[in-house]
């Protein structure tokens, strides 16, 4: 909850020096007022795909939003095995950016574990403008786009339309490791 207070607080801050209201953020976002606010106070967590689409429209990096770094190498950005900057967006997903210190990327990368939960549970869909790469590293995951239901395994990759539906979870009561890069 404390890293959901802690991006709301980011975004409040983009807000702020962009020197928008509320209401012209949540319109920027496509949202309602309402549903921005609850965002905004960190009540709630923010879904990845609209923090891309703030970073996009309003030219900050997503890193910035979601980990309160800013990129400072334009030539190379070396991330060392297991010390990318993470979070944990929501319960089920933690995601570990491997170029946060990279200005002016075309892509952002992530290593992204799911933890495996109740089969019982909905999958979380969400999408985003542009295109996604995933490689399952270690595990086996279920990826759903667009209403179709595709298991990946260790070595599997899937390159797609992230403006469709979509969402995983992990397989087999065990934690599944993935590549992606969102472009």
């Amino acid at each position: 909850m404390d890293q959901y207070k802690q991006i709301a607080e980011r975004l409040k801050g983009l807000r702020e020096a962009l020197d928008l209201t509320t209401e012209e953020m949540a319109a920027t976002c496509h949202l309602p007022e309402e549903k921005y606010l609850i965002y905004e106070s960190g009540l709630e967590d923010i879904p990845v795909s609209l923090l891309q689409n703030i970073a996009h429209t309003h030219g900050v990096e997503l890193p910035a939003l979601l980990f309160g770094s800013e990129p400072r190498m334009s030539t190379y950005f070396v991330t060392r095995k297991g010390r990318g900057v993470s979070i944990e967006r929501v319960k089920a997903y933690k995601y570990q950016s491997l170029a946060a210190g990279f200005t002016g990327r075309k892509a952002d990368p992530f290593i992204v574990t799911v933890h495996p939960k109740p089969e019982s549970e909905p999958l979380f869909l969400n999408s985003h403008a542009g295109q996604e790469f995933n490689m399952v590293l270690e595990g086996r995951l279920l990826l759903q786009v667009n209403g179709k239901d595709l298991i990946l395994e260790e070595g599997d990759s899937i390159y797609f339309n992230s403006e469709l539906p979509h969402g995983s979870r992990a397989l087999d009561g065990k934690e599944v490791k993935f590549l992606a890069i969102i472009f």
